[in-house]
């Protein structure tokens, strides 16, 4: 179970027991981030991008997701790293630099810690908040481990602070968050991973693979409306964020697989003609018209190969389930 924040926590300072830290440009992230909020809702079309689907409720319905009979991505890797643990902790080195792109609950890496034996854990997020509850009681439980929780919104930068090793880093990226980029934009993160990785460092991805569209349908559209639920906090995230008084009665959830593209699509669609407002700008919405909110994009065995090529690393190695519906794979700086 996770510890609750004391009431006095206060996420832009960092508390010593969560073991966070900022690069104290909190004003200038402000303000950035604003822009971009602004910018994608007056664009034609609208479009929010998918980390801002990750405050503190909206990462709590993302563990929900990922409890799903539909949601396969998650059990599927959990499995394919049970099934083949010792191969790939041989091709990553014991005494790793272990920095955990998108951690959220940090669960994911933490089962890996045995096998791994990590000399430093950096889980980085952009939910400061979530992230230091998940932090708070694993460092007694793993005390010869040295961590450091970032809350950053790497998207943009991989500019880690000096208290992050720099020898043998191994930057982890699990779940086929790589598919939020569309291609270019994924090509230009793996190369800025690449930089951060050094001369001796490498990367373990997993990578959701193409399949059939009713099976990608039910994953990002589920029986039980979590997906939904987790479609539609964004709106209220963007009331805070933005100071837009968006109506979550007035929008639904819409996700399909775009197979022309090779990505499965979320969408919030209005309901009725409105117009929503926030302190210095307004958008209307015609009934029907959506706001584009995530991409997830599917790729095979060897084009994602080729992307890592490309980009800077070498000497892939790659484990699948027998079905072959997701990878994990494992490359080195070149």
């Amino acid at each position: 179970m996770l510890m609750p924040l004391p009431q006095n926590f206060s996420a832009s300072s960092a508390t010593t027991a969560a073991n966070l830290v900022s690069d104290g440009n909190g004003a200038a992230h402000a303000e950035a981030m604003r822009a971009e909020l602004q910018a994608g809702l007056l664009a034609a079309p609208a479009s929010a991008a998918p980390k801002y689907l990750y405050d503190a409720l909206g990462s709590r319905l993302f563990e929900a997701i990922c409890l799903l009979p539909e949601y396969y991505p998650t059990r599927t890797e959990a499995a394919i790293f049970d099934a083949n643990l010792a191969q790939i902790a041989q091709a990553a080195g014991a005494g790793t630099t272990l920095i955990d792109l998108g951690a959220g609950n940090c669960a994911k890496a933490v089962r890996l810690f045995p096998a791994l034996q990590p000399r430093q854990y950096v889980p980085i997020d952009i939910s400061a908040d979530f992230l230091a509850q998940a932090l708070a009681p694993l460092r007694p439980c793993f005390p010869a481990i040295e961590m450091t929780g970032i809350g950053l919104d790497f998207s943009g930068s991989l500019d880690l602070p000096a208290t992050v090793r720099q020898e043998n880093r191994l930057f982890f990226y699990p779940g086929s968050s790589i598919g939020n980029f569309a291609p270019d934009q994924a090509a230009a993160f793996l190369q800025r991973m690449r930089a951060a990785c050094g001369a001796d460092g490498a990367l373990l991805i997993g990578v959701d693979l193409v399949k059939d569209k009713a099976i990608l349908d039910a994953a990002y559209d589920d029986a039980l409306g979590v997906t939904a639920a987790f479609n539609l906090n964004l709106l209220r995230h963007l009331n805070r964020l933005l100071g837009a008084d968006f109506e979550v009665r007035d929008w639904r959830h819409r996700a399909f697989y775009n197979p022309q593209q090779s990505r499965v699509e979320m969408h919030l669609e209005a309901l009725r003609p409105l117009s929503v407002r926030w302190p210095g700008g307004q958008r209307d919405f015609a009934r029907g018209e959506r706001i584009h909110t995530e991409n997830s994009y599917k790729y095979t065995m060897q084009s994602f190969a080729d992307l890592l090529g490309a980009t800077g690393f070498g000497a892939i190695r790659s484990w699948t389930d027998a079905r072959g519906w997701f990878a994990v794979m494992h490359a080195r700086a070149v």
